[in-house]
C-alpha cells in the first residue's frame, strides 16, 4: 500500500479487525507484534477476542510436528466453526506456513491466506483480497527496519536484532523456514531500545535464531550489549538464544563488564556425546562446550545455566545417552528443556532411520527430567537465606496478596509484599524454595 494511502487509514479510516494467536517461541511472539505493527500501520485494528475479529490470524511454530498438530487441528475447528456466510477469514503466518507454503491451501480446504516470515509486509494486500493467496519467498534483505512492533503490556519487551540462521544443524528446520542470517544495524537496534524504555518496560530481550552471531559492519554482539547497556530506563538485558559456537571472547567479556546483563545465559547443547553431535553438525564438542562453560562462569560467577537436549536422536546408543547424563551433571544446569527426537520434513536428519523406539526414548526423557527436577531443587535450595533483587511482573496466581516476578538469574521468585508494586524491583529474602519457585519476603534494600 502506498504511505499516502496508509496515512489516510491512519488518520480516521478502519479496515478489518483481526485477532492474532501465538504458537511457538519467543521469536513468534516477537513476530506477532510485528505483524500488530504492519497490520495498524496500514489501518487495521487487532482485538483479543476471535469472535470480534473480521480476520484470525495464526502465527505458527515448525520446530515439533506436534505443534504443527496442533495448529492443524486449531485452524480446522476455525473454518468449521465461521458459520454458514464463511465472512471470517482465516491464515497462517509464521515457520509453519512457510515450511508447507502452497501445499496448506490444498491441504486444508476453506484456509484463505498462508504468509512466511518473511512476507509480513504484503499481509494488508493478503487480507483484502478475496481469494486464497499465498507470500511465502524467503527475501535475504528483509529484517523489517522502520516497523515499529505493536507491545503489550508487561515489564519486558522482546527486540528481534537478527534474523535467520546458517547454522544448519541435522535435525533443525528454522534455516529453511527463516533463511539466512541477516543483523538490524546497531543505531537502529539501540533507537527501539530508547523506545521500550520510554513505553515504561524495564527488560529487553534480544532475540535472533543463532543471537550471539549477531555483526553489523564493525559492531559484533559483544559491542550491542554494551550499547544496549547505557539505554536509560532499562534494569535488566536477557538474549536468546546463542549457539555455543559463535560465543566468543568479545560477548563472554560484555557479560563480565555489563551490569544490567543478566547473569543467565539459555546455552543448548543437544547431546553429551561427541559422536551424536557430530551427527548432529553442532559445530562443537564436549570439551569444547566445558571450556566455554568454564571460561563463562570464570567471567559471571553467579552464572544460571539452562539448555536444550534432545533424546532418541538417530544412532542414539544407550552410551550415548548416558553420557548427555553425565554432562548435565556436570555443568549443573539450574533449568533443561528436554525432549524426545522426531523427524521434521525438510531436515538433513529426515532420512535417518530411528533407531530407538519411541518406548525407549520415553524412558531416555524421564530419567533426565527426573534428575534434573532434583538439580535444580538442590540448585535452588542453596539460595534459601540470600537476597535477591526481583523485577515484579504480577500477582501471584495461587497466593492471594502476594507478587511473582524474576530474580537476575531468570529465577522465578513468589513473595510477601510489604511495599513493592508490579514494574518495580523489590528485595526479598528466600526463605523456601522448590525446583521452579523461590518464596520469600520482602525486605527493605540494604
Amino acid at each position: 500500500m502506498p504511505d499516502a494511502e496508509a496515512e489516510a487509514r491512519r488518520d480516521g479510516e478502519s479496515r478489518s479487525t483481526v485477532y492474532i494467536e501465538t504458537y511457538g517461541c519467543q521469536m513468534n511472539l516477537a513476530d506477532s507484534e510485528l505483524i500488530a505493527g504492519v497490520l495498524t500501520r496500514n489501518g487495521f485494528r487487532t482485538v483479543d477476542d476471535p469472535g470480534r475479529a473480521d480476520v484470525v490470524l495464526l502465527n505458527t511454530c515448525a520446530i515439533r510436528e506436534h505443534a504443527e498438530q496442533r495448529v492443524a487441528q486449531r485452524v480446522r475447528h476455525l473454518i468449521a466453526t465461521r458459520g454458514a456466510g464463511g465472512r471470517v477469514r482465516i491464515g497462517l503466518a509464521g515457520c509453519m506456513a512457510q515450511h508447507h507454503r502452497e501445499r496448506l491451501l490444498e491441504r486444508i480446504p476453506g484456509l484463505d491466506f498462508v504468509v512466511g516470515p518473511d512476507g509480513y509486509r504484503r499481509l494488508p494486500e493478503l487480507l483484502d483480497s478475496g481469494a486464497p493467496d499465498s507470500e511465502v519467498r524467503l527475501d535475504r534483505r528483509e529484517t523489517y527496519e522502520g516497523v515499529a512492533p505493536v507491545r503489550g503490556k508487561g515489564v519486558r519487551a522482546w527486540l528481534t536484532i537478527m534474523r535467520g540462521c546458517n547454522r544448519f544443524c541435522t535435525f533443525c528446520v528454522v534455516p529453511y523456514v527463516r533463511g539466512r542470517e541477516r543483523s538490524l544495524p546497531a543505531d537502529v537496534l539501540v533507537a527501539e531500545a530508547h523506545a521500550i524504555a520510554a513505553q515504561g518496560f524495564r527488560e529487553i530481550v534480544l532475540l535472533g535464531q543463532t543471537v550471539n552471531a549477531y555483526h553489523h559492519e564493525d559492531c559484533d554482539f559483544g559491542d550491542l550489549l554494551r550499547r544496549m547497556n547505557g539505554v536509560e530506563g532499562i534494569d535488566r538485558i536477557r538474549f536468546t538464544s546463542p549457539h555455543p559456537a559463535d560465543m566468543d571472547e568479545s560477548t563472554i567479556e560484555a557479560m563480565r563488564e555489563c551490569r544490567k546483563v543478566s547473569p543467565y545465559l539459555h546455552l543448548p547443547v543437544q547431546s553429551g556425546s561427541d559422536r551424536i553431535l557430530a551427527a548432529m553438525d553442532r559445530g562443537h564438542t564436549v570439551a569444547e562446550y566445558l571450556d566455554l562453560v568454564a571460561r563463562l562462569r570464570r567471567a559471571v560467577p553467579a552464572l544460571a545455566l539452562s539448555t536444550d537436549i534432545i533424546v532418541g536422536y538417530p544412532g542414539e546408543t544407550d552410551d550415548d545417552f548416558q553420557a548427555t547424563a553425565a554432562l548435565m551433571e556436570r555443568v549443573n544446569y539450574d533449568h533443561a528443556f528436554l525432549f524426545k527426537y522426531s523427524k521434521r520434513s525438510g531436515t538433513r536428519a529426515e532420512k535417518l532411520a530411528d533407531t530407538v523406539d519411541e518406548d525407549e526414548k520415553g524412558r531416555r526423557l524421564q530419567q533426565l527430567i527426573v534428575a534434573q527436577e532434583l538439580r535444580a531443587g538442590r540448585i535452588n535450595r542453596g539460595l534459601v537465606g540470600t537476597r535477591a533483587e526481583v523485577l515484579v511482573e504480577s500477582s501471584a496466581k495461587r497466593q492471594p496478596g502476594w507478587l511473582a516476578g524474576k530474580d537476575p538469574r531468570f529465577k522465578t521468585v513468589v513473595f510477601e509484599p510489604d511495599a513493592a508494586t508490579v514494574g518495580r524491583i523489590a528485595h526479598v529474602r528466600i526463605e523456601s524454595a522448590g525446583p521452579h519457585t523461590l518464596l520469600g519476603r520482602e525486605v527493605p534494600a540494604v
